[in-house]
């Protein structure tokens, strides 16, 4: 299993980065890049879970997650089923406010492969100490600050 941690700071109040991070609407992949419209699924949504599946075009990887914000300050996706990576794989957004405003949110990423493209696209996470995963929620939270 393949474990990092690692935070990314934003200007965002930690309810706009909960909010987004629980927006199952169709304009989900417009708001975090990578993600494929024809690879996401809302199977349900609930008080404090939901099950989406989830995917990226380049690679071709989807997973079928359960997100689960049942503690304060805490979301959790957590494989039920993918074509990369191992059920019970998970990452977590700890949701820290900063001192003057803002969001420290600190990621627990820890995924397992389960074929070829899970090892390469696992790996090249786990050897770039999550590069694309921090660039990915960059992205999303500087275009969330502009508007």
């Amino acid at each position: 299993m393949a474990r990092i941690e690692f935070d990314v700071d934003t200007a965002l109040p930690p309810e706009k980065v909960k909010a987004m991070l629980l927006d199952f609407s169709d304009r989900r992949p417009d708001t975090w890049p990578g993600l494929g419209r024809d690879q996401y699924k809302v199977y349900s949504i609930g008080e404090t879970s939901a099950e989406i599946r989830e995917g990226n075009k380049r690679p071709n990887v989807w997973a079928r997650e359960r997100y689960d914000w049942s503690r304060p300050g805490i979301v959790r996706w957590e494989v039920i089923e993918s074509n990369f990576s191992a059920p019970g794989s998970f990452l977590e957004a700890h949701l820290n406010p900063k001192e003057g405003g803002g969001t420290s949110v600190h990621i627990v990423w820890s995924r397992s492969p389960t074929s070829a493209m899970g090892r390469f696209a696992l790996g090249l996470i786990k050897v770039t100490k999550g590069a694309p995963v921090k660039a990915s929620l960059k992205a999303a939270f500087k275009k969330a600050e502009a508007s």
